[in-house]
Parts: structure tokens; C-alpha cells; sequence
């Protein structure tokens, strides 16, 4: 299973989107998110509520729980 930083990168390549791309439609800083997909934190849980909502993907799927959507 993949990790939450794995994750989002996969969703946000997915996407075609670059990290500045997704820091604007998400409004969540550009730095977060790289900092996340580096593995040098994690969210808390609005921000991955904003990310699933975003995305269409449940928690368990972005935080590497569940392989399925």
C-alpha cells in the first residue's frame, strides 16, 4: 500500500496539475504540499478533507489504507 505522500503525488500527477497548480485551486500553500509529498509532515484532518473533496477519493484511499478509490 502506498503512503500518503505517494499518494498525493500520484493523484496530483494523475491530474497534470504541479504543486503550484494544486496550492491554488486547493488554497493550500505550495510549500505544504511539497513538504507532504517529501514526507516532512502530514495534514491534519481539514486538509484532508479539502484533498478528498478535491480529488473525488475517500480518506482511507489518500492516507494509503485502501489501494481502491
Amino acid at each position: 500500500m502506498a503512503n500518503f505522500d505517494e499518494r498525493l503525488k500520484e493523484l496530483r500527477e494523475e491530474k497534470r496539475l504541479t504543486q503550484r497548480e494544486l496550492s491554488i485551486k486547493t488554497n493550500i500553500t505550495e510549500r505544504t504540499i511539497s513538504r507532504w509529498e517529501n514526507g516532512g509532515s502530514i495534514p491534519d484532518i481539514e486538509h484532508v478533507k479539502i484533498l478528498c473533496a478535491f480529488f473525488g477519493c475517500t480518506s482511507d484511499y489518500i492516507i494509503g489504507i485502501k489501494d481502491d478509490e
